[in-house]
């Protein structure tokens, strides 16, 4: 059986890890209100019509009417309350749902975060384990929360999404597009058939544009059709099915070693792009490939080179001749379109060797096949001069094949007279069969040419001459040559196609030897010195590795002593760190660099930088070296993770350990202050019954600020401890800011406050003695840090899913770049003007605060003016409707 008949093992062993799990079913939209649930409830309402066991584990209705309805007759679990920070929560009780064990669970909103103490903190980890009970799942999904998408999205919409979804939870489930128009969206929106009517206005002006709907739709069906792609691609791999099955289009770009190699990768990205199809760019590594000269390599990794850069799987494949190759990369991609050059060849060339586009055209039916006219070199014909010593292998060869042939003349001279044996002719296979497998295709051609002429001298009558007198003699002599030609040609494709799996076994091996010694090494020098010494073992290169350090990227290992980078060679391995893109010499980008860079990736995360470099100058990797030269790079980058990741942990138990010890210091110093500030306090107050001293307000208010302090250090004791005690009620932002800008009149005098609250705004869900107090610190912080008599900003705003409420100011602003670094515990920002003195503990409250209260804080820079901003962000949970205030009235 060939190998491509065989089913793929790894596809198999996947397979077979499905038997006895559920199946995934997810309804993706590309907006919320395309009807996702109502499809889900009526798929599910159908299959216990057919008779089967159907729960609903959860579903968000949002008062839909329409939706409410298809719950009538399924069986709905109750959900789980759980008590949080003062709240009630419920959510899906897996438990439950796990005892039920049903043939089928609908579960609403697939990215949906589950509140704390959960079993799982994610509702598609809920969704995981009911399948691996067995358990069928319908869920939902939209477009925006599938992880991969996220940028994409939050660049067009504006918005960015918190609640993500693993791209390859999409790739196990079964996915149907719930699709309908924008216009069709838009129209029910404004029917109030998804959003109470103010918020419906809102959301129109914001993330319901219909430029925005169309986007977010294109990207739905694209996501839903490589989903599905995948999926079939798998299933065939395991079935072992022919055929190109064009469900979408794969592009595969052959690469040679021609001149305008890279115009044809440049097509391929063209093809690609319009067709909106995966693909891939290949260089067939053929024996002819032993050829090549340093010009044709440099060539081949620049073309694979950019099309690694332009976003195509790079690959260098071994193969007995281009099309047999091609053939089975592009039957094991499932390539629908392959892109070819095709060189200036003689007519004369191409009788003798055939053409390779001809034959691809002939013998891959179902494959589009571009051909673009390539600038290379004319094959057909080289002189003499041309032509590398290599190319007509060693004399060493020739002469052990001229020994050879008198070695079986002589043996067959004494058998031809001793045995009277008649057919000699056959002993002169075995010397052409030993120069071919030995010495290669040409040597084994001389050897043909040398036997047929010593049996023609030695056996055949009139011996002594070449002359042949018995015309069945000659046919005998063309005989032997043919087959010494043919036998020649095989032994040498049998030789290739060992020295290729010699290679490759080599490249394993070397692999595997590198991994080990790696991992054997306990320290990052020691990883990143072995690293270079074994690399430039294998590749026969000079190695360094640089470093981000506090001062820039520095040499961190070499493989040799006093290695030093010029001032452009620094360049280039900067923008290798800056962009995770290769960069240097042989690359497309900062060629004038002598060393090439490399990046070592965890992830999108660049740890370091590999240089590479030769001694004569020449381009660091040829070719046939891309291969290995990617698996060293992946596990060197493995390596340094591990390293990375174990020093995490180490640096955090110990930061556990002291904050441990910070708040038990900060919980015992704070109750030991507040008994003497308490009496310092009355004792002023009943001083100031009996005397008038100004002396009287210094202490009263210095004694103040210290009880502040003392409040402060509590206050963010229990946040760390997280002892916070939540009591929850709504709150109307107009009074709350104006309470706190009242209390906070002594740390904002001489600064005019603008307040910019609209009293239409809706209540929020919040502790209000908590919330004083972020809006106090928030105040007092503003007060500290903004320019003598400029005006302090408290703005309000309502956009699409949150509230934000915004305290700016008018003085120098934050460092760039580290905004959000004021919110660490005991944390100032020293270096620019502000330097105002602090605890460093006020925002790092009002963090703790919020983050309890279900609020984010933000920190930037004004965009209108210089300042600094503050924000407190409501998720749209912790607002209260119009209609849940009715209700509870």
């Amino acid at each position: 059986m060939n190998e491509r008949d065989r089913p793929d093992p790894e596809a198999l062993m996947r397979a077979a890890a499905q038997e006895g799990r559920g199946r995934l079913k997810i309804f993706l939209g590309a907006a919320p209100g395309v009807g996702k649930t109502y499809e889900m409830l009526v798929q599910g309402a159908a299959r216990q019509k057919a008779g089967a066991d159907v729960v609903v584990g959860v579903v968000e209705t949002h008062g839909r009417i329409e939706t409410q309805a298809l719950t009538q007759g399924l069986e709905i679990l109750p959900r789980r309350s759980i008590a949080y920070q003062g709240h009630v929560l419920t959510e899906m009780d897996i438990d439950a749902l796990l005892e039920r064990r049903p043939a089928l669970a609908l579960v609403d909103e697939l990215a949906h975060t589950n509140a704390p103490e959960s079993r799982h903190p994610k509702r598609y980890q809920d969704v995981e384990e009911l399948l691996d009970a067995g358990i069928d799942v319908y869920s939902t999904l939209n477009i925006q929360h599938v992880e991969s998408l996220n940028d994409v999205v939050a660049s067009f919409t504006r918005v960015r999404v918190r609640e993500t979804v693993p791209d390859n939870i999409l790739e196990q489930a079964e996915i149907e597009v719930v699709d309908i128009p924008p216009a069709e969206l838009i129209e029910r929106l404004k029917e109030g058939k998804v959003y109470l009517p103010q918020e419906a206005t809102r959301a129109l002006a914001h993330f319901f544009s219909k430029t925005n709907l169309s986007a977010l739709r294109e990207l739905a069906l694209r996501r839903a059709a490589q989903a599905v792609d995948a999926q079939m691609l798998e299933d065939l791999r395991a079935q072992a099915l022919g055929g190109t099955w064009a469900g979408g289009e794969r592009i595969l770009v052959a690469v040679s070693e021609l001149s305008g190699a890279e115009e044809l990768v440049r097509a391929g990205k063209r093809i690609s792009d319009a067709a909106r199809g995966q693909w891939s760019a290949i260089h067939i590594e053929t024996p002819r490939a032993q050829q090549f000269g340093e010009e044709d390599r440099r060539r081949i990794a620049s073309a694979l080179n950019l099309a690694s850069s332009l976003g195509a799987t790079v690959a260098t494949v071994p193969g007995a001749s281009v099309v047999e190759g091609l053939k089975a990369y592009a039957a094991e991609a499932r390539a629908t379109q392959l892109v070819v050059g095709k060189s200036m060849r003689s007519r004369w060339f191409e009788w003798r060797h055939g053409s390779v586009v001809d034959r691809l055209v002939r013998e891959t039916p179902g494959v589009a096949v571009h051909v673009l006219p390539l600038d290379g070199r004319r094959p057909g014909f080289r002189p003499l001069s041309a032509i590398r010593r290599g190319d007509w292998g060693a004399p060493s060869g020739y002469a052990w094949t001229i020994l050879l042939v008198a070695l079986v003349t002589m043996g067959g001279t004494g058998l031809f007279h001793v045995l009277d044996l008649g057919n000699v002719g056959l002993l002169y296979l075995v010397p052409v069969m030993v120069a071919a497998s030995l010495f290669g295709l040409r040597t084994g051609l001389f050897a043909g040419i040398l036997s047929s002429l010593a049996y023609n001298f030695f056996f055949l009558p009139p011996t002594g001459t070449l002359t042949v007198s018995n015309p069945e003699n000659i046919v005998s002599i063309f005989v032997l040559l043919g087959v010494a030609v043919v036998t020649s040609q095989l032994t040498s494709r049998v030789r290739a196609q060992a020295d290729m799996a010699a290679t490759s076994a080599r490249m394993n091996a070397a692999l595997a030897g590198y991994l080990r010694r790696l991992t054997a090494r306990g320290s990052l020098d020691e990883v990143m010195g072995a690293a270079c010494h074994e690399i430039a073992h294998l590749l026969n290169l000079r190695v360094v590795i640089l470093e981000m350090g506090a001062t820039g990227l520095t040499v961190q290992a070499t493989s040799e002593a006093g290695a030093r980078m010029e001032t452009m060679e620094l360049a280039a391995a900067q923008w290798v760190w800056d962009t995770g893109q290769a960069a240097g010499r042989g690359t497309g980008s900062l060629t004038a660099s002598d060393w090439q860079f490399q990046p070592l990736k965890a992830g999108d995360r660049v740890l370091a930088v590999l240089g590479l470099a030769r001694d004569d100058g020449r381009d660091p990797i040829r070719s046939d070296q891309l291969a290995l030269l990617g698996s060293l790079l992946e596990q060197t980058a493995l390596a340094l993770e591990r390293l990375r990741l174990e020093a995490e942990m180490r640096d955090l138990d110990k930061v556990r350990e002291r904050d441990r010890l910070r708040a038990a210091l900060l919980s015992s110093v704070s109750h030991d202050l507040r008994t003497p500030l308490t009496s310092v306090l009355g004792a002023a107050a009943e001083l100031r019954k009996r005397i008038d001293d100004p002396l009287l307000d210094t202490i009263e208010s210095e004694a103040m600020r210290l009880n502040r302090f003392v409040a402060n250090l509590l206050d963010m004791a229990r946040v760390e401890a997280g002892a916070l005690r939540l009591h929850v009620e709504p709150v109307d932002l107009t009074d709350a800011v104006g309470a706190a800008a009242h209390d906070a009149r002594r740390s904002l005098e001489g600064h005019p406050i603008r307040l910019d609250v609209l009293p239409s705004l809706p209540l929020v869900n919040v502790d209000p003695q908590l919330f004083h107090h972020c809006l106090l610190n928030l105040l007092d912080n503003a007060g500290r840090y903004a320019d003598p008599g400029t005006p302090i900003t408290i703005r309000a705003e309502r956009v699409y899913g949150e509230l934000i409420l915004s305290v700016l100011d008018e003085g120098p602003g934050l460092p760039p770049g580290r905004e959000q670094e004021v919110f660490e515990t005991f944390r100032r920002l020293e270096g620019s003007d502000r330097s105002i003195s602090g605890t460093g503990l006020g925002l790092a409250i009002v963090k703790g605060f919020a983050e309890g209260m279900g609020m984010t804080v933000r920190a930037a820079n004004r965009e209108d003016r210089r300042g600094a901003a503050f924000s407190i962000h409501f998720p749209e949970e912790l607002l209260v409707s119009a209609t849940a205030m009715e209700s509870d009235l």
